[in-house]
């Protein structure tokens, strides 16, 4: 299993632009397949439940250089723990959740780098912001001084074609840059995260700055 998964982590880490960052999703992924991940450079692992990623975390404290990445729906219950587990959240889908945020990462002096998730077509079975609501709570986001808004996050809808995929991925470009345009004081746009196992390739062709990968990595989940 460990040749296997360091094999794949090369070629795949091979094939993308220096420009792209891979996290390699580890939700459901036994730590001994961490540690190979890790043996083979990957240093950023994404995982999208809080309770299964703290057991893991606490088995892995000896590698101190990873950085954890939280990219599951996360409810306001959740939000403390999820901003003293992980520095990066991908997955900040309202205005709500982004507030509580705030208040939270004030409290505990911590600055957590966040993406925006965002729905760039009307999709029921995702969370995130449609574009119009996204822009309309901008003024308020830009007020979270607290939060490091650092870009965007999406994933498209499924049964979609490539052609399609590729056109949510490049809208997604295009608003990040629409936001950058505007010249926020606390909401940057450097990071687009777009892109899992099926369709990472169409992500990074759009320009996207980190890819989720699990799947490719580390074969179906059990």
């Amino acid at each position: 299993m460990n040749s296997s998964i360091s094999e794949r982590i090369v070629s795949i880490r091979s094939s993308l632009p220096t420009s792209v960052k891979l996290i390699a999703v580890s939700k459901q992924v036994p730590v001994e397949a961490i540690r190979f991940a890790y043996s083979a450079g990957i240093r950023d692992f994404a995982e999208s439940r809080i309770q299964e990623a703290a057991s893991k975390q606490a088995e892995l404290h000896d590698l101190p250089d990873i950085t954890w990445h939280f990219i599951g729906h996360l409810q306001s219950n959740k939000a403390k723990k999820a901003i003293e587990q992980f520095p990066w959240i991908h997955s900040v889908d309202n205005l709500k959740l982004a507030q509580r945020l705030d208040q939270l990462a004030q409290q505990l002096r911590v600055s957590p780098q966040v993406c925006l998730q965002v729905k760039i077509l009307p999709d029921p079975n995702k969370s995130g912001w449609s574009v119009p609501e996204l822009l309309a709570d901008l003024p308020t986001l830009d007020q979270y001084k607290n939060l490091q808004i650092q870009g965007l996050m999406t994933i498209p809808p499924s049964g979609l074609n490539n052609p399609e995929i590729l056109n949510v991925f490049n809208l997604n470009r295009e608003l990040a840059k629409k936001i950058q345009e505007q010249n926020w004081s606390h909401i940057k746009m450097q990071q687009l995260s777009m892109g899992m196992s099926g369709d990472y390739e169409l992500a990074v062709q759009a320009g996207a700055t980190m890819v989720r990968l699990g799947t490719i990595l580390f074969g179906d989940r059990s």
